[in-house]
């Protein structure tokens, strides 16, 4: 008989979770995404940029909330559905604030789905092992929209001009050779999730002997181990369950594109809506890699890039605030939520 399963997450990883919630890497994060703002608008600024303002269509801000509270909701039923009952509705959908924070917070490279477990462990009581298996999934599915989504860009990008021509043929060679790239490593992903865990979980090990990172070799050793478990027991889920997860997914990405789409056509009508919408995806893939915190100030530079030819110059800063204050904004503030709601849970365990 094995020994139960802790909980909670190994103290490295509690540890690693409170430093990315720190004080300092939030307000990093919202200044340097300002900063960046801040400049975009100095330059873009025209003196008819209010009577711009001023003729936006009254319905958009309602629709472009309402497109993040699907994106919120599609989210909590996947962490829901992949849990398969160890997650509560308001549990999965904790869970799912928490991780839309996490990635706000940490580098776009890493993002938060790597530190979420840590959250969904503490809050919901699930153990640890099981809290990284649905995090695994989820962030499984994410990479195989990205593979279709990176596909359409790049038989998209032979009929329209997706890559601004402003780039040259160095931009586009460049976003052409990421996207391939982006492509193989979500085959090596899911071929490293199902077909072969165990070179996951290598790779994961070795990189956890390195000098800075062996403090938590043990922790995630113990952790990898449950975690092929998990992976094994993965590859016997029906194809249904894969359809559906994959269908939830779906709406949830494209409740992200939609928001920008939505805010553009609001601000100015004649935009193109078929090539904002390839151009968000562009633009949203390339701000995967991003190594600053939730992207910011690098997706706002690609913003600019992708989306100047489209506006009228004196629009990209009114509508990329709007864009960062419902898309990045809101769930750093959201966060704040979830801190009170632990801190209160810790004050009501501790009053006799």
């Amino acid at each position: 008989m094995t020994a139960p399963e802790p909980a909670s997450p190994p103290d490295g990883l509690k540890e690693r979770f409170d430093r990315q919630v720190s004080s300092v890497s939030i307000l990093s994060s919202i200044g340097l995404s300002l900063v960046v703002l801040g400049v975009i608008a100095a330059l873009t600024i025209q003196p008819d940029t209010l009577q711009q303002i001023a003729r936006m269509q009254w319905w958009m801000p309602f629709i472009a909330a309402f497109s993040v509270v699907i994106r919120v909701c599609f989210g909590t039923w996947r962490l829901q559905f992949i849990g398969q009952g160890r997650l509560r509705w308001m549990g999965a959908f904790r869970a799912q604030l928490a991780w839309d924070f996490l990635s706000n917070v940490t580098p776009s490279a890493i993002g938060g789905g790597p530190v979420a477990p840590a959250y969904i462990s503490r809050d919901s009581k699930v153990p640890f092992g099981d809290a990284t298996a649905i995090m695994l999934f989820a962030m499984l599915l994410d990479q195989i929209w990205f593979a279709f989504a990176i596909v359409v860009v790049l038989v998209g990008s032979t009929y329209i001009e997706i890559i601004p021509a402003s780039l040259g043929t160095v931009g586009d060679v460049t976003f052409s050779a990421y996207f391939l790239l982006f492509l193989a490593w979500v085959v090596l992903f899911g071929y490293a999730t199902f077909v072969r865990p165990t070179l996951l979980t290598k790779f994961i090990g070795r990189i956890f002997q390195l000098p800075l990172l062996n403090r938590f070799h043990k922790a995630v050793s113990a952790t990898l181990s449950r975690l092929h478990k998990r992976a094994l027991i993965l590859r016997t889920q029906p194809p249904h369950f894969y359809v559906k997860g994959f269908l939830l997914t779906a709406v949830i990405w494209l409740s992200r594109y939609a928001l920008v789409v939505i805010i553009l056509y609001g601000f100015y009508t004649e935009v193109d809506q078929l090539l904002a919408l390839l151009r968000t995806v562009a633009m949203m893939l390339g701000g995967l890699v991003m190594p600053t915190p939730g992207g910011a100030g690098g997706i706002e530079g690609l913003y600019v890039l992708m989306f100047k030819p489209l506006l009228p110059a004196s629009l990209l800063a009114p509508t990329l605030l709007l864009w960062r204050i419902l898309g990045y904004y809101i769930f750093i503030a959201l966060g704040a939520y979830l801190a009170v709601h632990q801190v209160g849970r810790v004050l009501v365990k501790r009053t006799p």
